[in-house]
């Protein structure tokens, strides 16, 4: 699964041993090299979206830490400014259209990447639906397993394929691809229909609202990753966290021998590369179908 030619790129590092994971070793320049290895299954995921970025500049243990969906002072000129076509008088929000640009994340300190649901060629009609499975803290692993195994029968059952990937923080997402046909209201609204019925069917397990006071033994179905504006973490992503976590694409077969949602890091993620014979996602956007 290894690409052949990683990608290169004009966007100098500078200071390129600073740690953004210290226990890990993690550095700039490591981060920078990892992107080049899945960049080419990466790109249709990051690639001309708005972006909302997780920026760490000391790394995961300063004290600074900026959500930002605009520009900054000093940013690189790789990653481009562009007009919300809602708001044509707000700020301008974020995107990148090559390598360089992920390289000016990484130069950014950026160590979470989290997309829109769609492209700016098609603001208003979202090609993916994404399902956020977040446990509380006192369910079982195999509860989740079981829980995107049900995610993904419903979803099939409406016509549409779905795929799923480790989030890097607490549970799985399972992500439909969507010809961008439909518009927001009606993706979010699917998204919202599709949680209530597995929270009607089984309340003793899931939630479809964030009730802090029921989250004990329940997953909550986030379905809010689905609205105009909202984001969910980039595959192949890494997570601003201990361990150097990523957001991993995987193979429904291997799901079951997933240990945890935090399974797979910086640090052992090449080695999958080199192991796996393709990308489990290769053929997301070939499986789209339209929301009906």
């Amino acid at each position: 699964m290894s690409p052949s030619n990683p990608p290169k790129s004009d966007v100098a590092l500078t200071h390129p041993d600073r740690l953004y994971w210290p226990d890990e070793g993690v550095t700039k320049q490591a981060l920078a090299a990892y992107y080049a290895e899945v960049w080419h299954f990466m790109a249709p995921y990051v690639v001309n979206r708005p972006l909302a970025l997780l920026r760490l500049p000391d790394g995961i243990k300063g004290h600074q830490r900026f959500f930002q969906k605009h520009a900054w002072k000093g940013m690189n000129a790789h990653i481009e400014e562009i007009a919300d076509p809602q708001d044509g008088d707000g700020e301008k929000l974020l995107r990148i259209s090559d390598f360089d640009g992920l390289v000016a994340l990484v130069q950014s300190a950026v160590l979470e990447i989290h997309p829109w649901g769609t492209t700016t060629d098609h603001w208003e009609r979202p090609d993916m639906i994404t399902m956020d499975l977040d446990p509380g803290e006192d369910v079982a692993w195999t509860a989740v397993l079981s829980a995107a195994l049900e995610v993904k029968a419903r979803l099939e059952a409406r016509g549409l394929a779905a795929f799923v990937k480790t989030s890097g923080g607490k549970g799985l997402h399972v992500v439909s691809p969507l010809e961008p046909k439909a518009g927001w209201t009606e993706v979010k609204d699917f998204a919202h229909s599709l949680a209530e019925n597995m929270a009607a069917d089984r309340p003793e397990t899931y939630l479809a609202t964030a009730t802090k006071a029921k989250r004990g033994g329940h997953i909550y179905i986030d379905y809010l990753r689905n609205g105009r504006g909202n984001t969910a973490v980039a595959p192949y992503s890494t997570r601003a966290r201990a361990g150097a976590p990523v957001s991993m694409p995987l193979d429904w077969q291997e799901l079951n021998a997933v240990s945890g949602p935090a399974a797979f890091t910086l640090n052992n993620v090449p080695q999958r590369l080199k192991t796996r014979p393709k990308d489990p996602w290769g053929d997301f956007f070939d499986a789209a179908a339209p929301l009906e």
